[in-house]
């Protein structure tokens, strides 16, 4: 049942680890705190809750919320009114590992998985109950995502001018290193209206950038006033609210590029031209033990019809470095393909093994040395391209968007359509606001830019 809003002040610390996903859930679970009184804090030592929001990915995702947990213990053993702290994990470890979790740390009076958010003001009551054994923590980890998003506030509180919206949640891929389907469940799709009522309410808000989110995003498929829709028609939905100037959309998976998603980024202004395409090797012999679906060939071809349609798109990509029978041939394909498409930024992993996929027993496992080295072989291509690509921005100019101030006074820092950072010298007062600005120098981490007619220092390059 639903448990009436409190008129009492409290603090909720949100610890967050892993994706954009997960950073949208924790600004929602926020918000289903908010009408029950919470505030939130940065600092943890003063929180009434403290909720760890966790991500599956990795292998070492469980030692380190063990080891938060730890902390919290003697934090809370430590305060005078530590027996009045809720202590809650939430996410994808949360989802797998919930009992475990219960059973290895009894300071953990909460375990909710990522498609119970909605019940949280009903669950964090039910456990600072009285009546409520020490100990006895709850755990909520049903696949209800419907539920879920029909349940959360449907007014977001936001603080800038770029917000996520997750529009998909779910994988049926099922590659062999993931744990998604087993955490997330299988793919779902929001209602395009309810998709379409967040965007303008974000637009109301002063939000002029949305990155919509998914585990599998561009297999977004959904019933709308029409008949059904794709992400391609969605983002022409959201392209026609008043207010929303750019729009964006990770991750996808290459099967699901679809003729008219690729024409959108041609036609659909608002769509900027950096795109976030997974391969995770270059070997069609280890795309098919990881049941990625696609060869290198066919990734290659696509990456064509997309800069075809729009020849200023940039891409990032995920690649995973030491998946078991990986050979140095393997490993030379990777690169090869990495030489070939020019990647602008990506995302580099060591293989981990993660309970209960089907990677994890398998044979012929990379020794930790191989991989690092490997790793380190393929960081240094991609952050040569990274660079090249950057510097290949000097003397040109870009629209950015403003979102928050830089390091020294008169500075703005804001996001070009490539997402790369930029700071200038600029008024306070252009803060969400899109401005042309000439890039002038390349920092390490971002770029710097001037406004016409003036001259910033570009010696502060972040």
């Amino acid at each position: 049942m639903d448990m009436p809003p409190s008129t009492s002040r409290k603090r909720v610390h949100i610890k967050t680890y892993g994706c954009q996903m997960n950073v949208y859930d924790s600004e929602r679970m926020a918000d289903a705190l908010a009408p029950d009184g919470y505030e939130q804090t940065d600092d943890v030592t003063t929180a009434d809750l403290v909720l760890i929001n966790t991500c599956h990915i990795r292998e070492k995702a469980s030692e380190k919320l063990y080891s938060d947990l730890g902390r919290l213990r003697d934090m809370k053993a430590e305060r005078t009114d530590g027996a009045s702290v809720t202590i809650a994990v939430a996410g994808c470890v949360a989802q797998a590992e919930g009992t475990e979790i219960i059973r290895r740390s009894p300071v953990v009076d909460l375990v909710v998985g990522p498609q119970s958010y909605h019940r949280l003001p009903e669950l964090v009551a039910r456990s600072r109950s009285a009546t409520r054994p020490a100990g006895d923590g709850q755990l909520a980890a049903e696949f209800e995502p419907q539920a879920k998003f029909d349940r959360l506030p449907k007014h977001r509180r936001t603080t800038g001018p770029t917000a996520f919206l997750t529009v998909q949640e779910g994988c049926d891929k099922f590659c062999a290193f993931c744990v998604v389907p087993y955490t997330r469940g299988a793919e779902f799709s929001r209602p395009a209206a309810d998709i379409l009522a967040e965007a303008r309410r974000l637009a109301e808000s002063g939000v002029c950038e949305i990155t919509l989110l998914g585990q599998n995003v561009n297999a977004y498929h959904a019933e709308g006033a029409d008949g059904p829709v794709e992400l391609a028609g969605l983002m022409r939905g959201l392209a026609e609210i008043p207010g929303v100037e750019r729009l964006r959309y990770t991750t996808s998976h290459p099967n699901d590029m679809t003729d008219a998603l690729i024409a959108a980024h041609a036609e659909i202004p608002a769509v900027m031209p950096y795109l976030h395409l997974p391969v995770q090797s270059g070997s069609d012999r280890v795309l098919k033990a990881m049941n990625r679906r696609h060869t290198a060939d066919g990734y290659l071809r696509l990456v064509e019809r997309l800069r075809a349609a729009r020849p200023d798109l940039a891409l990032s990509g995920d690649f995973i470095v030491g998946f078991p029978g990986e050979t140095e041939a393997d490993f030379d394909a990777t690169l090869e393909l990495v030489r070939q498409v020019v990647y602008a930024g990506a995302f580099t992993f060591k293989y981990s093994r993660r309970p209960g996929t089907p990677a994890a027993g398998a044979d012929q496992q990379v020794p930790e040395a191989v991989k690092a080295e490997r790793l380190a072989r393929l960081n240094a291509v991609l952050e040569s391209q990274r660079q090249d690509f950057n510097r290949s921005k000097i003397g040109t100019v870009m629209p950015i968007l403003f979102e928050r101030q830089g390091r020294h006074a008169g500075q703005l820092i804001g996001r070009s359509p490539w997402l790369q950072s930029v700071w200038t010298e600029a008024p306070e007062a252009l803060m969400g606001q899109i401005v042309d600005i000439e890039i002038t120098a390349v920092g390490p981490n971002s770029l710097v830019g001037r406004r016409p007619g003036s001259n910033p220092r570009s010696d502060a390059a972040a």
